[in-house]
């Protein structure tokens, strides 16, 4: 929790407690259904809040958004996102049901009202969000197929690790595809390699 406060110091005491709540559900839950991979457990708050964390460094959010978080599995980067923004309403999708479970449960033991949990195919999900973002994803071209009926603005955020020049290569040059170094916000050897893809169609 530490390593949260010494990127975000500004978070309010509800923000923090909510935060320091994930450690002891997550862990939990991990005892009952693989929501996280065993050896990342113990690096909960490094790995997977504040990785998920990075989209509000990039301050493409803001108030009265509508998100959708593509694949969130157990809550990420929804929640962590969630806590941090209050104002915004998060939309966590998933195809597995158990996880789903995780996600309400954890939203509602420390007390989000701006998450809805939905158990569905991304293909086969119907509304209109503001902007689609996503950790799951195994190619930009298919997180586009899948949403750009749900995103009338076109514009997608994914955590994605390799390199900018292959990842550019996955989408048509119709699309304006902007890769950010997660290690510009964060300095943990961790991040090296990792970026925010910003994705916009611009033709």
């Amino acid at each position: 929790m530490e390593l949260i406060l010494s990127y975000f110091p500004d978070l309010t005491e509800k923000q923090q407690s909510q935060l320091k709540a994930l450690g002891p559900l997550y862990r939990d839950w991990n005892e009952k259904i693989n929501v996280i991979s065993r050896k990342d457990i113990d690096h909960l708050y490094e790995h997977h809040v504040l990785h998920s964390l990075a989209l509000a460094k990039y301050n493409a959010i803001e108030a009265d958004m509508h998100i959708l978080d593509v694949g969130t599995g157990g809550g990420f980067p929804g929640i962590p996102l969630a806590i941090l923004f209050p104002e915004v309403q998060f939309t966590l999708l998933d195809a597995t049901a158990k996880k789903l479970h995780v996600v309400n449960d954890v939203a509602t033991t420390i007390g989000l009202e701006n998450v809805k949990a939905i158990h569905s195919r991304v293909e086969d999900h119907e509304g209109e969000y503001s902007m689609a973002i996503s950790r799951a994803v195994s190619s930009l071209s298919q997180l586009v197929a899948w949403t750009r009926h749900l995103i009338p603005s076109q514009h997608w955020i994914v955590y994605k690790g390799g390199e900018p020049g292959e990842i550019r290569k996955e989408l048509p040059p119709r699309y304006q595809v902007t890769s950010i170094p997660v290690n510009k916000y964060f300095k943990e050897e961790y991040f090296t390699g990792k970026y925010l893809v910003d994705v916009k169609r611009i033709g």
